[in-house]
């Protein structure tokens, strides 16, 4: 079972049901209290990717609502505690409406006392081969080609079960783990360009900038997903193109 902080996905937000339109400032001063490394341009990202649509005034100036501060936490909390891809965020989103509240998705504090700082969500094996429909066996194959792997504690984190659920659906289509092995090679390759790209941020010796590092990381990393799908589309609208 995936777990939250306690007070559920409206804990931690400045902001009352009442208070009037917000500019895009009040709104990241609201934000830090519980997500210090949150900056305009995240806020701007996450409404170019849908996440959050803010009124305009007649001159253009974004006018956000509490509504829209309580829903920017929500999807900022489900990527910090849970991992979770924004395309999985918006399909979630999408599923509540918008007058519905955000669920209570508590988080598991981790076992070690020295991780206890960064909440993470786990599953057991046997859960995880639960949640995925899948065999010992084939759990031991895709850990053999490096597709996912246990923590030294033998839990799982979520993204390990997203990853494992889409290799076993791949393998109802006849895609084998060892055909697997070079796209984890290039998200590896991807993930250690975004590192390098954002690690000059991270040893900045402004405060202000090293915060922004994991924002910008965070938007590398959802820039670098979409450019992968876009990539396999164009792929298969060509070769349909060839086919005609």
């Amino acid at each position: 079972m995936l777990h939250t902080p306690t007070g559920g996905a409206h804990a931690g937000t400045a902001t009352g049901q009442k208070s009037g339109p917000m500019s895009i400032g009040a709104v990241l001063e609201a934000l830090r209290a519980e997500f210090p490394e949150v900056t305009v341009s995240k806020i701007r990202f996450l409404e170019a990717e849908g996440l959050v649509e803010p009124a305009r005034s007649p001159s253009g100036y974004r006018k956000f609502r509490a509504e829209d501060v309580e829903r920017l936490s929500y999807v900022l909390r489900m990527q910090r505690d849970h991992y979770l891809p924004l395309k999985v965020i918006r399909e979630h989103l999408e599923a509540f409406g918008d007058d519905a509240p955000y669920p209570n998705v508590p988080v598991v504090p981790p076992r070690e006392p020295d991780e206890a700082s960064a909440p993470a969500v786990r599953t057991g094996r046997k859960e995880l081969l639960g949640l995925v429909g899948a065999e010992e066996e084939e759990l031991a194959e895709w850990e053999e080609y490096g597709l996912l792997g246990a923590a030294e504690d033998g839990t799982y984190r979520l993204a390990d079960v997203t990853v494992a659920q889409l290799v076993a659906e791949l393998g109802r289509h006849g895609v084998e783990a060892r055909h697997l092995r070079t796209v984890k090679a290039a998200a590896d390759r991807q993930l250690d360009l975004v590192e390098q790209l954002v690690a000059p941020l991270r040893h900045h010796p402004d405060q202000r900038t090293r915060t922004r590092a994991a924002g910008t990381a965070d938007e590398l990393t959802n820039l670098s997903v979409r450019l992968y799908g876009a990539f396999v589309e164009s792929a298969v609208r060509a070769a349909r193109t060839r086919g005609d």
